[in-house]
């Protein structure tokens, strides 16, 4: 049965300009519709994709390739890996690439006889995601699964890259490597499956949430989110940083309780091509520093960055926001599928 005309302004699904890998790559201003036939559905992470069959302009055949959010976003949303299947007709709205590729980020689908409605907003609409805490939960301490108030961030065009991109002031360096980057090549980081290292887990922490947890004998605390699987081991035993050079990709943290803030002071972090996935590096320089402080009423937490790399940032980026307490919430596994992450890449 040949779906309404009327369907192709109606928007059964709506999704929010947090894409991760290829957003810098795509025209998020405009929007493309696409009458046609699911071939493929993928419930992979970084991102599920489907495939859609349709015409062109000419009348010619052409399977365009859709990217949605990661497995987590979605299914908290109440999609499945079952919610669609080739053959179903859909109209669908997306946001086309840049390079004219047929290949875009999902932006609306309507799904011939499925009634169900699904909203995924950006943060800042008054709107959500998925519902948040109640915020009336008490936490005993810092330890816990934490949830940003989306309510309370500033919506930036494009997500994390247009945070980035609006805050970050670059040095000529900085700025060359920004305009050479090619986010639709095998330059981008995340077509090796390589995520993006603190401040990544904060700036992600509206959608993805972040478990603390404390150690005392250890005398270390494990910040752990699901973006991008990021597990950090800060050690409070008063040690300073290796002076090895050895350096990796989440860097060496070390901390410090200064009156009930937790300081997290990060260094030794691996040269990363586009850590803040606008194609700005980062390098030995770079260095982060991280404040949590528990609210009076215990319901919330303030966490603040500093984050300095004097060869890419020509001036510091302050940034702070308040996560709530969700200990109803698990964190999931993120497990990037190289497959998956390599289908933005020109074929």
């Amino acid at each position: 049965m040949k779906i309404p005309t009327a369907l192709i302004a109606g928007v059964a699904v709506v999704v929010p300009a947090f894409g991760h890998h290829s957003d810098a790559g795509i025209d998020m201003e405009s929007t493309v519709t696409l009458v046609g036939t699911v071939t493929e559905f993928h419930w992979r992470n970084p991102h599920v994709y489907f495939m859609v069959e349709t015409a062109d302009d000419r009348g010619s055949t052409v399977e365009w390739a859709v990217q949605m959010g990661s497995t987590i976003t979605t299914a908290r949303t109440g999609w499945s890996r079952d919610y669609l299947q080739p053959g179903e007709r859909v109209v669908v709205r997306a946001h086309p690439a840049v390079n004219g590729r047929p290949y875009g980020i999902l932006a609306s689908i309507d799904k011939e006889g499925d009634g169900v409605v699904t909203s995924l907003v950006a943060p800042g609409s008054s709107e959500t995601l998925v519902p948040p805490p109640d915020g009336t939960a008490r936490a005993d301490s810092l330890e816990g699964v934490w949830l940003a108030d989306r309510a309370k961030l500033v919506a930036y065009p494009g997500g994390f890259d247009g945070y980035f991109s609006a805050e970050l002031k670059l040095t000529p360096k900085g700025a060359a490597a920004n305009a050479a980057y090619d986010p639709l090549s095998p330059e981008n980081p995340e077509a090796q499956c390589i995520g993006r290292p603190t401040p990544a887990m904060i700036v992600s922490s509206q959608l993805y949430p972040i478990r603390i947890d404390i150690d005392e004998a250890a005398q270390t605390v494990e910040l752990r989110t699901e973006f991008w699987d990021e597990v950090r081991t800060v050690y409070m035993d008063g040690r300073d940083h290796s002076q090895s050079g050895e350096r990796s990709l989440s860097g060496h943290s070390i901390g410090w309780w200064e009156q009930g803030v937790l300081v997290v002071d990060t260094r030794n972090f691996a040269d990363h091509r586009s850590p803040y996935q606008i194609g700005v590096p980062s390098g030995a320089q770079k260095h982060v520093v991280e404040r949590y402080r528990l609210t009076e009423d215990r319901t919330r937490v303030i966490v603040e960055f500093t984050l300095e790399d004097p060869e890419f940032i020509a001036a510091p980026l302050t940034h702070s926001r308040e996560l709530i307490y969700a200990p109803d919430m698990t964190i999931e596994r993120f497990d990037c599928d190289p497959d998956s992450t390599r289908r933005f890449l020109p074929e």
